[in-house]
């Protein structure tokens, strides 16, 4: 078991709730970074695109990507989708779970499991 896990989410986030349940459930400590409030940075969100690719990280469904502009939404590239992110951290797909150089992204139960008991 890796020796800090930290989630990634917002409280209102429905699957969030779900995962720290779980991971509380488990005896698991865990750090909690609310991405709302405490933010994010560049870098972490470069490493997160290379462990599990940009496309998965963007969460198109999201409220805060229909908002976006038309033009916003066009021509989706890493670069793109990246500064998005930063900008608007509610556009990461939640919760982003990180377990030393793992990193898993949305409640996976199966690979919350085989990663963390």
């Amino acid at each position: 078991m890796a020796d800090v896990v930290v989630l990634y989410g917002i409280k209102t986030c429905s699957t969030v709730k779900k995962a720290l349940k779980w991971l509380e459930d488990q005896g698991i400590t865990v750090h909690y970074h609310d991405v709302r409030k405490d933010g994010l940075t560049a870098a972490l969100l470069e490493i997160w695109s290379g462990v599990v690719g940009w496309e998965k990280l963007l969460n198109r469904s999201s409220l805060t990507f229909r908002r976006l502009d038309d033009a916003e939404k066009q021509d989706m590239t890493e670069a793109k989708a990246l500064a998005l992110m930063l900008e608007h951290p509610t556009l990461v797909r939640r919760p982003v779970l990180e377990a030393g150089k793992t990193v898993i992204v949305g409640f996976q139960l199966k690979k919350y499991e085989g990663l963390l008991i």
